[in-house]
């Protein structure tokens, strides 16, 4: 068997493109996966591009080969976006090698470890404030609307959730905070900020009841110092974690230290050896890690490392039903998973763009027994759905 072609496609999603890479093979087998970060979709297709040199005309079965070939063949543009690329093309082959052997990929690793994968609703009322014209749902306008979809969670059977700090608006639709991206770049923590907080979360609490887990994802929208300040103001509603991004593990480990609330941290780590300075520092109580930024192995290595650390890892997974499936086979490959992100709100088309969706009942997924990654791309709906690069 040898791959005779290797494409990156872009995908219509709800704020960057979704990205999606196609190994083909001369025995018609076709290899699926997706990956990286839509917001360079030109950067990553071209990546992907670049690094078919060192594929096409290979083997597809020889995954750790070929990876280890991409990865010595650009150390000199080491990591970041490259590494997304480069994770694209490693899951599309393990896609490849699971339907060759007529097996899922997780039983290439020793699988499965379970049969189900418990997940939590994420970005609960963060994409309807802002984007509910995309996902054709009502736009947060009061404290009251976000509130109503904590009840729908909890009506779904999911008995964890996750959010953002949302923004208030008197004369329109609220919005998600996003001083992290757009300023001010100060990331200040204002007693204004400290308090829209603080009111969102007791509201939550107050609705959801204190058996359900309230997870509050910070992002990157302040610096340690504000970090510490909003934890210790939130330690009477016993959130479940409070994520950061934050990259330096000395400063997270001060923010650890400084409040009782549990933190969570990772995902923008791609290779086990980045995630080596935050578990040397025991600077977060659950580990985040991403399938599609950095590939399968990799990321299983990171999760064995937070095995060696005594932590469980948290998969980062805020995409498509592709990723999904992946992170799926992650979970069922290892024996640390606390708890799987998921979306259950997105836009509209995610359905179209696979032959199987995932089955999730009760905040639950079943861990797919079909073989490769569980699902096919539907090739059709992808074209329908792309994007103009």
């Amino acid at each position: 068997m040898k791959v005779t072609s290797v494409e990156a496609v872009a995908v219509e999603g709800l704020a960057a493109p979704w990205m999606f890479c196609i190994v083909r093979t001369d025995d018609g087998l076709s290899g699926y996966s997706e990956f990286g970060e839509g917001v360079v979709a030109n950067g990553m297709a071209g990546l992907v591009k670049d690094l078919s040199r060192f594929i096409v005309g290979q083997d597809p079965r020889q995954v750790e080969r070929l990876y280890m070939d991409m990865l010595r063949g650009t150390q000199s543009v080491y990591g970041g976006a490259t590494w997304q690329a480069m994770a694209g093309i490693e899951l599309a082959l393990w896609d490849v090698k699971g339907k060759a052997l007529g097996v899922p990929v997780y039983e290439l690793f020793g699988g499965p470890t379970r049969t189900e994968q418990k997940v939590y609703w994420s970005h609960l009322a963060t994409y309807q404030a802002g984007r509910s014209d995309r996902l054709g749902t009502s736009p947060i306008r009061s404290l009251d609307d976000a509130c109503k979809i904590v009840e729908q969670a909890k009506a779904a059977g999911y008995d964890t959730f996750k959010t953002n700090i949302l923004i208030p608006n008197a004369n329109g639709p609220w919005s998600g905070i996003n001083q992290g991206r757009s300023g001010p770049h100060d990331q200040p923590v204002t007693r204004d900020l400290l308090n829209i907080a603080v009111r969102q979360i007791s509201a939550f609490r107050e609705v959801a009841g204190p058996e359900m887990e309230i997870c509050l994802d910070v992002n990157y929208n302040f610096k340690a110092a504000g970090q510490i300040r909003l934890g210790r103001a939130l330690e009477p509603f016993d959130l479940f974690w409070m994520e950061i991004d934050n990259l330096d593990a000395k400063s997270l480990r001060m923010v650890k230290d400084s409040t009782r609330v549990p933190i969570c941290t990772g995902e923008q780590k791609l290779g086990p050896i980045n995630y080596l300075p935050l578990f040397e520092e025991r600077a977060m109580d659950v580990v985040k890690v991403d399938v599609q930024w950095q590939g399968f192995t990799p990321a299983r290595n990171a999760a064995k490392m937070a095995e060696v650390y005594d932590m469980n890892i948290a998969p980062h997974n805020f995409n498509g039903h592709l990723s999904t499936f992946q992170t799926m086979n992650l979970c069922a490959s290892i024996n640390n998973v606390l708890i799987s992100e998921s979306d259950p709100v997105q836009v509209p088309w995610r359905d179209e763009l696979v032959t199987h969706v995932p089955e999730i009942k009760n905040g639950r997924v079943t861990i797919p027994t079909r073989p490769g990654w569980g699902t096919e791309l539907n090739e059709k709906a992808l074209k329908r759905h792309a994007v103009r690069l």
